[in-house]
């Protein structure tokens, strides 16, 4: 192994890699007993505390809270209990006739040492999921939380210490430093949730020492709503799933694209459902989050004043308190295609409108831009939906709702390309965190021992033989 004295955090990976093994034979009842060890904590022991540090790190609602956090990972690890008898055992598979006398199977092994590294917008979910699979797979963990959101991370790293000896799974904090510290060491699997500009970096990071990755990214999330669309439940549900968590979410629709047609209706409707959630003062609802910090409340500022200098048409919303890091929720029409707004990815609660005459003219606009991790189309046209589906290409797909895909424990999340690497939650977080070990077990002497040297024509002629039947 290479010189890794100066690393600050080589010793604790040392004693994860001295012990991997001891935790990697562990049986599917002690995996499960950590995992109702983290399930009290969550919903026991810190359930109040993790309410309060959302809510001081992005005025989360307690609502939010319960049901994007919580939730999420209770159900993460309620799914992985019942589940994890099927994911452990040998799994068999048919062996050819031409190594008749074996039988073969393959076992989901751990991969050893994980690094999961975690974003701010939903720290405790994005955090504690990765750690449910990885630990359901039977890995020891080092985990980097984001430093953004600060009395989240405090609490999280209270919580593993109650839990776990450092060995098994520990918790750093720390800012980008500290990141890039950890990266220099020689996981054998990491786990990233953020940016796809980080991601980059995460993946160079562990190209240096062949470490496999799951990348969770973003990007820009289409949203095709067409004419025969039932317009009122699409601007309610798009109103939801754009401004939870103000907007900071990866799956959240990151624009619209509508026929022109049914554009004026559709934008009534949405601002009557905003007043509904929000009220007509959002900046005094209970129900609707900040931005994390003042970096990406500049940022988000920003799009703002591009999209103001474009003479862009806000349909409702785009006022701002920096004071208390508050963007209102924000319906934007008529940009420019130079617009910020329509080329970085927003994260956060500003929704742009982009019409269309045809769908195919809709489908151009998707395909010109980098795969996106989530597409939503808003139809009862099943031809429609159809052409959709089969000439795009995205990490997941809603048809007639957004965002809730996410909650499905049985589905695959994760994006494509630009928008991520692997998939996660269920049997698919797992998946990631496992190596399948490929076994064949020799029972009876092989057909094929008969072909050993030296070669013979008869031996010739048994190959052809068993190269035609077999």
């Amino acid at each position: 192994m290479a010189d890794f004295g100066n690393n600050p955090y080589y010793q604790l990976f040392i004693k994860q890699k001295n012990n991997q093994y001891n935790i990697g034979n562990t049986t599917r009842s002690e995996r499960v007993e950590k995992l109702n060890k983290l399930k009290k904590a969550l919903e026991v022991t810190y359930r109040g505390d993790i309410a309060k540090a959302l809510h001081k790190d992005l005025g989360k609602p307690t609502v939010e809270a319960e049901l994007t956090e919580i939730y999420q990972i209770l159900g993460e690890i309620k799914f992985a209990k019942a589940n994890l008898h099927k994911w452990m055992r040998n799994q068999k598979v048919t062996t050819p006739m031409a190594l008749i006398g074996s039988s073969s199977y393959y076992k989901y092994e751990p991969k050893g040492v994980c690094l999961i590294i975690s974003p701010w917008n939903f720290p405790f979910n994005l955090t504690f999921g990765p750690l449910v699979s990885a630990i359901a797979a039977g890995n020891t963990a080092i985990i980097k939380p984001s430093e953004m959101t600060s009395n989240s991370s405090a609490l999280m790293a209270k919580i593993v210490k109650d839990i776990f000896t450092e060995d098994e799974v520990a918790l750093v904090e720390g800012e980008v430093e500290t990141s890039t510290q950890l990266l220099q060491l020689p996981f054998n699997h990491i786990f990233f949730t953020g940016s796809p500009n980080v991601g980059k970096i995460i993946m160079a990071a562990a190209a240096k020492h062949l470490a496999s990755v799951t990348l969770e990214l973003g990007g820009k999330s289409p949203t095709i709503i067409d004419k025969t669309a039932n317009l009122n439940k699409a601007a309610k549900r798009i109103m939801w799933g754009k401004f939870v968590n103000a907007g900071q979410i990866c799956v959240a629709p990151d624009y619209i694209l509508i026929d022109q047609q049914v554009e004026d209706e559709f934008k009534g409707l949405c601002s009557k459902w905003v007043k509904t959630f929000f009220t007509e003062n959002q900046k005094d609802s209970n129900s609707y989050s900040r931005i994390v910090n003042n970096r990406h409340f500049k940022r988000l500022q920003a799009h703002l004043e591009n999209a103001k200098h474009y003479n862009a048409n806000f349909v409702f919303g785009g006022d701002t308190d920096e004071n208390i890091n508050f963007v209102e929720p924000t319906l934007v029409s008529n940009l420019n295609q130079e617009a910020t707004l329509l080329h970085d990815e927003i994260f956060g609660p500003i929704l742009p409108i982009v019409t269309y005459k045809t769908l195919v003219e809709a489908l151009d606009y998707i395909n010109s831009k980098e795969r996106p991790l989530a597409l939503y189309i808003y139809s009862k046209s099943s031809t429609n939906i159809e052409k959709v589906v089969n000439n795009t290409r995205a990490g997941s797909t809603c048809i007639n709702n957004n965002v809730v895909q996410y909650s499905n424990h049985h589905l695959p999340f994760g994006g494509i390309n630009n928008s991520g690497i692997g998939k996660s939650h269920g049997y698919y977080g797992f998946k990631a965190f496992s190596n399948m070990r490929a076994t064949i077990k020799q029972n009876t002497m092989g057909i094929n021992e008969l072909l050993f040297p030296p070669y013979t024509n008869f031996k010739e002629k048994l190959a052809k033989l068993t190269v035609k039947w077999f």
